[in-house]
């Protein structure tokens, strides 16, 4: 009768351990995402659905825009389309710098470009850590670039940064563009 109850011992000891393991795969499968090797923004693939497959020169869409969505008509006027002009540096920015448009910079700003460029714009934002690290937004290099050359930046991309053209319209680019000057003006370094 003993050795029945040391078996049956062994048997739930065996099966608790071998719960304990499966469970502990179970959670590491689901909790730790495989990435792929290479995490540098310049040689990342991003597929803009409404625009088209890029392979196949953007003819057709992946997916209309949804209902929600803002219509348009031909494209925006304040930049050019693919391939992108490069003398966008020519561009001058039509939103003045009222207060108005600066607090509405401030704001946009800290949403959507502080994780990469950082509170204080010196390119120390928590994203920034895991890619190369985004200049220094009051630093002299960039007070010197034109609006127009920010402007396209930060709609269309660059070598180290993606494209916010989706996330940011033509008018927030300018009125956060108006609060980077400001910024420049007040705090350079």
């Amino acid at each position: 009768m003993a050795l029945r109850w040391i078996t049956l011992a062994a048997f739930l000891a065996t099966l608790s351990i071998s719960m304990q393991q499966g469970c502990a795969d179970l959670k590491q499968s689901l909790t730790q995402l495989a990435y792929h090797p290479i995490r540098d923004m310049r040689q990342t693939v991003v597929i803009d659905p409404q625009r088209g497959d890029p392979l196949a020169n953007f003819k057709p869409a992946f997916r209309a825009p949804d209902s929600l969505a803002v219509p348009t008509v031909g494209r925006d006027m304040l930049m050019d389309e693919a391939p992108y002009d490069l003398s966008a540096a020519k561009l001058v920015n039509p939103t003045p710098p009222t207060e108005e448009s600066v607090v509405r910079g401030d704001s946009l700003f800290h949403r959507v470009c502080s994780p990469c460029h950082g509170k204080s714009m010196a390119g120390d934002g928590p994203v920034a850590a895991s890619f190369m690290p985004p200049p220094d937004l009051l630093g002299q290099m960039t007070r010197d670039r034109k609006d127009g050359y920010l402007y396209q930046y930060m709609r269309r991309g660059g070598v180290v940064m993606p494209s916010y053209g989706n996330a940011v319209s033509a008018h927030d680019a300018w009125d956060i563009l108006n609060y980077i000057r400001q910024q420049q003006r007040t705090n350079p370094r």
